[in-house]
């Protein structure tokens, strides 16, 4: 063998021990590393299962339908339009929303900007979040509509697009923050405090189950928001201003058909390390628009139970017209008090309970089960009071007592009429009224009951004058006539005088 021959197997012979100690290591590596992601795994599980265990608030009300145990740290189930939670489980713990923020940010967008609006990407909007974070690769300088904008947000989970329509709207990020705190505090929120547009990780942005449900239920309101969010898949085409053309996809399982739910109306996903998986999502059936939230879940089970909850909500509650079913309280100037042009064809109660309020409660519970409170402390000239309704002090829903206008009324007992000038009494239990010494109330039975007294004391009046002037009378009668029998009498005694 050649001296070259034995370089040349000296090297294969080192290239081939290179390589298995290669190989060996490259085995140590992915052994620990599977490993690692087993115990990671194993690790993730028992957190999902002790979550599962934690105790679920609203299962605590008496005769109230039992939700699901979720592997979720917190969720909870909202009717949008009144409030009513019908599935609590910590809605009020602090947790991070990571992409759920959105919602804020997209809310604000469009109650203080125009859809056909130029939105700019400016440096600070594209290079403030990390490049391998959600984006629709806007590139800085670049505009689109504010409309486009909010599919960005919505749809693709844009961070890059939460700047800059934050920018767009309050001129910088910091101050558009300032403005989702200000919002939050003016919804009610009270366990929320946002440091970004986005939902990127910070240890002071956070907010809760209920808070999140609550800043929702505002979106949700919007029929353009949910058609936006809503939306599966978008095209974004070129313009003069933004070159590309390409698609995003909604990972929401909910909204892009991996998971069918009827009556979906939109939603939002959101996810980081210390936030694990959060979801929003609205859905519409049997009259009830119901907003889910969950927080700290570990995907897919995000979907899932957000669909479980849904199930629960639909199938055990349903919904009672409060003006239909109202029994306890008396409108007290009905059949009194009317307007309209006659009082026998189209006049109309001056005072009645709005017809469009309702209260959500479960299938096994009546209306004549609810509690009910009246409050008179509403600033509102056409409102009377408030009716909230509850049960075993959960509330279920609330109405208005409302004061009729008519421009046309023939009867105007008072022109200036307000809410502070009436009354309503719940018939049974009493209710409590809170008066102010200032305030005037009408009680039309009151009213009606002293004028009766009234008519009865002159009426007594007048018989008992009567009778005196009767007696009056009979007294003349009597002494006219013994007057007549004494002259009489008289005469008869001068006559006896004469002998005739």
């Amino acid at each position: 063998m050649s001296l070259s021959d034995k370089k040349n197997l000296l090297n294969s012979r080192r290239i081939i021990s290179l390589l298995l100690t290669f190989f060996l290591v490259f085995c140590c590596f992915c052994n620990n590393t599977l490993t690692a992601k087993a115990a990671s795994l194993e690790e993730l599980q028992e957190e999902v299962e002790a979550r599962k265990a934690l105790p679920i608030q609203s299962n605590e009300i008496d005769n109230w339908p039992a939700g699901p145990q979720i592997g979720a740290q917190a969720a909870i189930l909202m009717d949008a339009n009144t409030g009513v939670i019908l599935y609590s489980k910590n809605i009020h713990e602090r947790l991070y929303p990571a992409s759920t923020t959105k919602i804020m940010t997209a809310l604000l967008a469009m109650e203080n900007g125009s859809l056909d609006d130029m939105v700019e990407f400016s440096h600070e909007a594209v290079f403030s979040v990390p490049a391998d974070g959600s984006n629709m690769g806007m590139d800085e300088g670049e505009s689109i509509t504010l409309e486009e904008c909010l599919y960005g947000i919505m749809v693709a989970s844009a961070n890059e697009a939460a700047n800059a329509a934050g920018e767009y709207v309050s001129g910088s990020i910091d101050d558009f923050v300032a403005l989702m705190n200000k919002r939050a505090e003016e919804m009610g929120c009270t366990d929320t405090h946002f440091m970004n547009t986005n939902g990127l990780h910070d240890p002071e942005h956070y907010t809760s189950a209920y808070d999140l449900a609550l800043i929702s239920s505002y979106f949700f309101r919007n029929e353009m928001l949910c058609k936006i969010s809503n939306t599966d898949r978008h095209h974004f085409e070129p313009t003069p201003t933004q070159p590309d053309d390409f698609y995003k996809k909604n990972k929401h399982q909910l909204i892009n058909g991996e998971i069918p739910y009827d009556g979906i109306l939109g939603g939002k996903t959101g996810y980081t390390d210390n936030s694990r998986q959060t979801l929003v999502t609205c859905a519409e059936q049997n009259g009830m628009r119901l907003v889910c939230v969950v927080l700290k879940e570990e995907s897919p089970d995000q979907f899932t139970d957000t669909a479980e909850l849904f199930d629960y909500g639909f199938q055990n509650f349903q919904v009672l017209n409060i003006s239909e079913n109202e029994k306890k309280y008396t409108i007290e100037s009905t059949g009194f008090l009317q307007i309209g042009d006659d009082v026998f064809g189209s006049s109309k109660p001056i005072f009645s309970i709005d017809t469009d309020s309702y209260v959500i409660i479960p299938n096994t519970v009546t209306f004549q089960d609810l509690d009910s409170e009246i409050d008179y402390s509403l600033s509102d000239e056409n409102r009377v009071a408030g009716i909230e309704y509850s049960y075993h002090g959960m509330y279920v829903g609330n109405a208005y007592l409302n004061l009729a206008t008519d421009n046309a009324s023939t009867y105007e007992f008072d022109s200036n009429m307000t809410s502070s000038d009436v009354s309503v009494e719940k018939v049974e239990p009493e209710a409590k009224q809170e008066q102010s010494q200032d305030t005037i109330f009408i009680n039309i039975k009151k009213v009606l009951l002293g004028i009766l007294i009234l008519a009865a004391v002159v009426i007594a009046i007048f018989m008992i004058h009567a009778l005196i002037a009767n007696g009056r009378t009979a007294k003349r009668r009597n002494n006219r006539v013994k007057r007549k029998q004494r002259r009489r009498s008289s005469i008869r005694t001068d006559f006896d005088d004469f002998d005739f």
